[in-house]
């Protein structure tokens, strides 16, 4: 499911996704499998589990970040 974050409170580690269903999910930063700066605005893709979001992947940068430190 494709969205957007909404809010991020970096002091909490947690955030808003807006998703393209019309409904607004909580995530945790530690969900982002390719994490970036800053937040707020970017598209993102995820899996619902139990209503819930889970392996977000980040749309901006390069699709290689979704590795993180493979090689």
């Amino acid at each position: 499911m494709y969205g957007k974050i909404t809010k991020f409170r970096p002091d909490l580690g947690y955030g808003v996704i807006s998703a393209e269903n019309g409904r607004k999910y909580r995530f945790a930063k530690g969900q982002i499998l390719n994490s970036a700066d800053p937040l707020i605005g970017e598209g993102v893709d995820f899996e619902l589990v139990a209503s819930r979001p889970a392996q977000i992947i980040m749309m901006a940068g390069s699709p290689w970040t979704a590795f993180g430190g493979a090689r």
